[in-house]
């Protein structure tokens, strides 16, 4: 049976550069862009949430805070193959509980046109008109915590 946990890992561990791999494979390689050294060095700061399934990431994201209240969510990806299982949910929920332990009120994310009837589904807003980036249209929303 498959054990699939859900996990605040540090920036730098082992999880979390199998998470930059994830990130990089599904969402940056395909319009062409990659991590600059700048992108990782500001990524400390942030807090990173991985699914594991028997010891290796399926799953990831990470929370941007804004201010005091808003926290942004971005970079959500799960492995093309195991898409459709409840691993988004499931990671979405997660960041919900860890963004409201850490004092956070909201959430906001940018949801790319494919993504934006999953994150309906968990009562995600949309906010303001469609717009461009990365070549993708997208989506503000928010959600209160």
């Amino acid at each position: 049976m498959t054990q699939r946990k859900f996990l605040l890992i540090e920036h730098g561990s082992a999880e979390y550069e199998q998470s930059l791999v994830l990130r990089d494979e599904v969402l940056r390689k395909p319009l062409g862009l990659r991590f600059s050294d700048e992108d990782l060095v500001l990524e400390r700061d942030f807090y990173h949430l991985v699914c594991l399934e028997d010891g290796r990431v399926v799953g990831c994201l990470v929370l941007v805070p804004q201010d005091e209240e808003d926290v942004r969510m971005r970079q959500v990806v799960v492995v093309p193959h195991l898409q459709r299982q409840g691993i988004g949910r499931g990671l979405i929920e997660f960041a919900e509980a860890v963004a409201r332990e850490e004092g956070f009120t909201i959430i906001t994310l940018n949801a790319r046109d494919s993504a934006k009837v999953f994150y309906e589904k968990l009562d995600y807003q949309q906010v303001g008109e469609p717009f461009v980036e990365v070549t993708i249209r997208h989506w503000k929303m928010r959600k209160g915590l």
